[in-house]
């Protein structure tokens, strides 16, 4: 069952049919305010059981203490950035307090309780992949500093830290294609993420750069995991679709691919060339060792603990989005056709 709406200072602001500084003034009890209008928008807070206790607590004073939410703490990505964001925040006098939440309706919880806990800011960990984003706009609106990390803000005016997954797709497409290969495998991510998306779209913009298109035969969902890695290329095998090369848009999905052409009896990178995405360090130890598109991921937790920080000792946040340019790590995995 979804969370009920949390209500917001504009929700009392339309309801009251006065602007949003009234009601801030109301609720912080400037003396600025006409006693009827005063008593129209506490009647409304009521009404509406609108609470901002936690909110303003959070704003009062500071405790050099970060937040950081994330969708789990398994992933590999998302570990190594919360390391680097806690010993960045260390070097700069704050601590962090971390937290994971599966889903958007586990996220709300978790959420209050970091602003209970009066945190000076928030890192959010790909806040768009689902809805949990919607529950950020009331805090946001109230001037908390947020950074989002891994996914870019819509509309929401935040700072983000993103990679630019599109020009990822465009390198390893690029590479691919410079070996001969056109009959190439796209093993993608969940359709819900942007960076499944932006991954897809580099790879057909260089495609397109030399007049081909993607084979749509070719195309096949996975899920982050190996096991989707090699399901998608035994699905090939046996409805004996021809390819030269696989590019998987993750290195675990890579790993399932390299089994499942182990198991066929296809040599790698001989018979069929494979290219993963992200350049986790088990990739240098499979045999053999896994060409893949690196992130810099070090620097997401880097570079947001800086720009929270700096948002929070200035009071005033700048919505700028900071793309990381991925790289090409070539091992043994790809070669001519």
């Amino acid at each position: 069952m979804r969370q009920k709406k949390r209500i917001t200072i504009a929700d009392v602001a339309l309801k009251a049919g006065v602007s949003k500084q009234t009601v801030s003034r109301v609720i912080n009890q400037k003396p600025d305010v006409a006693p009827h209008t005063r008593k129209q928008v506490k009647d409304v807070i009521k009404a509406m059981g609108y609470t901002p206790d936690p909110i303003a607590r959070s704003m009062k004073g500071k405790t050099q203490t970060l937040g950081c939410i994330t969708p789990n703490f398994t992933d590999f990505n998302f570990s190594s950035i919360i390391q680097a964001a806690q010993h960045t925040a260390q070097d700069y006098g704050f601590s962090i307090l971390f937290a994971s939440a599966e889903t958007d309706i586990q996220f709300l919880p978790v959420l209050d309780e970091m602003i209970n806990r009066r945190v000076d800011g928030l890192l959010i960990i790909n806040p768009r992949d689902d809805h949990r984003y919607h529950h950020l706009l009331p805090i946001i609106e109230q001037g908390m500093p947020i950074i989002y990390l891994k996914n870019a803000p819509v509309f929401e005016q935040v700072p983000a830290i993103c990679l630019d997954d599109e020009q990822g797709g465009f390198i390893a497409a690029q590479y691919l294609l410079s070996l001969g290969h056109a009959s190439i495998v796209i093993i993608l991510g969940p359709e819900n993420e942007a960076c499944t998306r932006d991954r897809l779209t580099g790879f057909q913009k260089a495609l397109r750069d030399e007049n081909l298109v993607v084979d749509q035969k070719l195309v096949i969902n996975g899920d982050w995991t190996a096991e989707s890695g090699k399901a998608a290329i035994n699905k090939l095998l046996s409805y004996g679709v021809p390819f030269s090369a696989i590019f998987a848009q993750n290195d675990w999905m890579a790993i399932g691919a390299l089994q499942a052409l182990r198991e066929a009896g296809l040599s790698v990178p001989q018979d069929v060339s494979v290219i993963g995405f992200d350049g986790l360090p088990i990739t240098a130890y499979i045999e053999p060792p896994l060409t893949t598109i690196q992130q810099p991921i070090e620097q997401f937790g880097q570079l947001a603990v800086k720009m929270l920080i700096e948002a929070i000792q200035k009071q005033d946040i700048h919505p700028e989005v900071i793309r990381l340019t991925p790289s090409l790590l070539i091992r043994k995995t790809c070669a001519p056709i």
